[in-house]
């Protein structure tokens, strides 16, 4: 069963920086690519960032230039630095991995991880 587990969340003043990892483990063939997203109270869940396993990069709008998102494939994490943070980046932040299982390598599958809370707040 393939799992994310995600760390370096927590509370910072505005222009502050945090950074985040995700480590994918058990049971995975190969990684597609890997991402953060984030949820803020009542609004939808966003892409924040993710890299394929080739490292091209996307970004949300909202974070370009403040935030990088970088990724070990030898070590399955992604890794997720944020700059300048800014009150509106308040959100639980969800690690995001395609991957395609040992037991059906075949297949590609989304996998979630539990959410790291970010607050940006003086």
């Amino acid at each position: 069963q393939v799992q994310l587990v995600e760390s370096g969340g927590g509370l910072v003043q505005p222009g502050g920086s945090l950074r985040l990892s995700c480590t994918a483990s058990g049971g995975i063939f190969s990684i597609y690519d890997m991402g953060w997203y984030r949820q803020a109270p009542g609004k939808q869940r966003e892409l924040v960032a993710a890299i394929t396993s080739g490292g091209s990069t996307n970004y949300g709008d909202s974070v370009k230039g403040r935030f990088t998102i970088s990724r070990d494939k030898s070590k399955n994490t992604v890794y997720l630095q944020l700059n300048s943070l800014k009150p509106e980046d308040t959100a639980v932040y969800y690690c995001n991995a395609r991957a395609h299982p040992r037991t059906e390598a075949a297949y590609l599958y989304g996998y979630w991880g539990q959410g790291t809370q970010v607050t940006v707040s003086s």
